[in-house]
């Protein structure tokens, strides 16, 4: 089961990528701009008023509408969209029902499809795997 602090972990260890002041919200400096690749997804409770954060969905960039067409076909409950993200590529995954390891790997996945090439190409996969926290009594102390 993973967390908002496992999303946050995992983005921050990503070159170049900072966090939204105001919104739960991750990107990656590709040129002048900022390219979000993980964030808060907003649900609309009520028809007309504003949409509200959730904690426990995030949306996350995939690379094409295939992409997002498999992890929907794959019928987990753990992957879905709404029509707000029709023809987005972007997949919404309830953090409950998702394992850290599954996360990391879309995170990252995410993190490629918006980052500089010469940047995609110096990261070090190591590098993303040592921020998981370790299992075992010495990460209880």
């Amino acid at each position: 089961m993973a967390d908002k602090d496992d999303v946050r972990r995992i983005a921050l260890a990503l070159p170049e990528t900072s966090e939204a002041e105001d919104h739960f919200r991750f990107s990656v400096r590709n040129g002048r701009t900022q390219k979000g690749f993980v964030w808060a997804w907003n649900e609309r409770v009520v028809p007309t008023k504003p949409r509200v954060a959730r904690s426990d969905v995030v949306a996350i960039r995939v690379a094409d509408r295939f992409d997002k067409e498999a992890l929907l076909a794959s019928g987990q409950a753990k992957f879905f969209s709404e029509p707000h993200y029709d023809g987005f590529p972007a997949i919404l995954v309830w953090l409950p029902l998702i394992e850290v390891a599954e996360l990391e790997e879309l995170i990252v996945d995410a993190w490629r499809c918006q980052a500089p090439r010469a940047l995609r190409d110096s990261l070090d996969p190591a590098a993303v795997r040592r921020t998981r926290p370790q299992a075992g009594p010495a990460a209880t102390r």
